[in-house]
């Protein structure tokens, strides 16, 4: 399978005084997977998503997406029409009074014909679950649909790849799993890249694969179950594991012997039903 994004020894600053934020990245994210980047506050998570539309640049190193060089200024649109970006804020993306206009918004601006925009739009408010919602105004929406509205207003642009700066951390439990069985859903149906960054473990654990950074480091990458299965070590860099990992931890700390493998609630309640069987 071939590369969506690849890191090839990326280093980054923000300033010639500052530190490093990002030392010495080496990352490849295949068309088509679902990765989850995770991090304690200020390891460089949302500096490195910025650098896969090119919001930054390497200082030293490269980010490829696709074939394009990030480095290349004129082909800056074609690599934004690739990769689309998603904040943690939806506000601070919604530019309309209407949400089938804000939508609409970047395709206007891409001179994308008339007729088209309208069959884009109509799909991408599906495919993000919001088209009931077409001519109602974004402000008075939950935090969670506007959150909906702006990934649509990605999705019509078409990307090859999404990410998902922290996009439910300013949403209510209902909210963010709304907005992930979106993102699962482009992923799945669509066959879109998603890189989703955040702070929530029940949401890294749907990944295929999480990677693990911390100062400015990738410290580790593997599949969901081989990361939280490794509580103490996750923990030791002020994160935390999927609630289902931790019970198991908890357990085992009072000398029972469960596998913390079983990330999800079925895997959990199973290992739970045949441990009280026994």
């Amino acid at each position: 399978m071939s590369n969506m994004l690849k890191v090839d020894n990326l280093w980054f600053r923000y300033t010639q005084d500052s530190d490093w934020a990002l030392q010495g990245l080496n990352l490849e994210v295949k068309k088509g997977e679902f990765l989850c980047v995770l991090g304690s506050n200020g390891c460089g998570k949302s500096t490195l998503a910025k650098h896969f539309n090119a919001i930054l640049v390497p200082e030293k190193g490269d980010v490829w997406v696709e074939d394009i060089n990030t480095k290349e200024e004129e082909r800056l649109l074609e690599i934004r029409q690739k990769v689309g970006m998603v904040f943690q804020n939806p506000d601070n993306q919604i530019v309309a009074t209407v949400v089938e206009e804000d939508v609409a918004f970047a395709l206007e601006n891409m001179g994308v014909p008339t007729d088209e925009i309208r069959r884009r739009i109509d799909e991408a408010m599906t495919a993000a679950g919001i088209i009931k919602y077409k001519d109602k105004a974004p402000h008075n929406l939950s935090g969670g649909q506007k959150q909906r509205v702006a990934i649509a207003g990605i999705i019509a642009m078409r990307p090859d790849c999404i990410v998902l700066d922290e996009p439910t951390a300013m949403l209510d439990p209902y909210g963010r799993e709304m907005v992930i069985k979106t993102v699962k859903q482009l992923n799945k149906e669509f066959g879109i890249t998603v890189v989703l960054i955040t702070h929530y473990m029940n949401e890294a654990a749907q990944a295929d694969r999480v990677v693990v950074m911390s100062k400015g480091k990738i410290e580790k990458i593997g599949t969901p179950r081989e990361i939280f299965s490794q509580v103490e070590w996750v923990k030791s860099l002020a994160l935390d594991v999927p609630q289902t990992s931790d019970l198991a931890w908890q357990m085992n700390r009072q000398g029972y012997n469960l596998s913390t493998e079983a990330i999800t609630i079925e895997e959990c309640a199973a290992q739970l039903y045949k441990f009280l069987e026994e």
